[in-house]
């Protein structure tokens, strides 16, 4: 499935969905902390989610449950740099546990992953919207249950284009 980013519209198969994005737009030259959203071609990885929230997320791409000590390097001077962390850890690092429901559901956008370039942005997810579809700090953001939908849809040859 390809889904499509046009004019703050996500559009996969017969959706058209109303879609946030980086609070300055979208760039080809995306930088970590810059606040936009890279523009391009991508797959993507894991699906995060938290089973206290989501009974049950219908999907054929590789899931796992946020515990309470996870979290997504954003510092590009560690190793770990736009990984999967746990807690403690001693550099820079967003929780994915977290009390607002953004989280609820992350797709992990294949962006700056092979290879991983330091200060290129991390953490590029799609996930939950909040309720007033506020700009992101780079990630795209639907409603829950538009993301649930598309979760089902999703497999491992699936991309999204931003543009």
């Amino acid at each position: 499935m390809h889904i499509k980013l046009i004019n703050k519209k996500l559009y996969f198969r017969n959706y058209k969905v109303k879609c946030a994005i980086g609070k300055r737009g979208i760039s080809t030259k995306k930088r970590e902390g810059d606040n936009k959203t890279p523009r391009g071609i991508y797959k993507f990885s894991t699906i995060f989610y938290r089973k206290d929230r989501i009974k049950h997320l219908e999907t054929s791409v590789k899931k796992m449950v946020i515990k309470k000590n996870m979290g997504w390097c954003d510092d590009p001077n560690s190793k770990y740099y736009n990984k999967l962390i746990y807690f403690p850890f001693s550099k820079r690092a967003e929780k994915l546990y977290i009390e607002k429901n953004i989280y609820d559901i992350i797709v992990v956008i294949d962006y700056n992953t092979k290879p991983i370039v330091k200060k290129k942005g991390s953490a590029i997810f799609l996930h939950v919207a909040s309720k007033n579809y506020k700009s992101t700090r780079g990630c795209l953001a639907i409603s829950k249950s538009n993301l649930k939908n598309l979760v089902k849809e999703l497999n491992s040859k699936s991309k999204v284009s931003i543009f």
